[in-house]
């Protein structure tokens, strides 16, 4: 499955609202720094969909707020 993100780094908290199929904007409680944010994004992914960390890749955007986010699906 493949998503397309808009990180919004330096949240209050992390929380993660659906806009299109597969077009989501995830706030983010880290800063943009040292991948920080990216880790923290994955982190935040794999609670949502309920999978684990190692199935999340950030395919595109790695410093970019616009990411496209690969999860392989089982």
């Amino acid at each position: 499955m493949i998503l397309s993100v808009k990180a919004i780094p330096n949240s209050k908290k992390a929380e993660i609202r659906q806009i299109a199929e597969n077009n989501y904007i995830v706030k983010l409680d880290a800063q943009p720094e040292k991948g920080k944010a990216n880790l923290r994004l994955i982190e935040a992914l794999s609670e949502y969909f309920k999978i684990p960390k190692s199935s999340i890749k950030i395919v595109k955007g790695h410093k970019s707020r616009n990411k496209i986010i690969e999860i392989a699906v089982d």
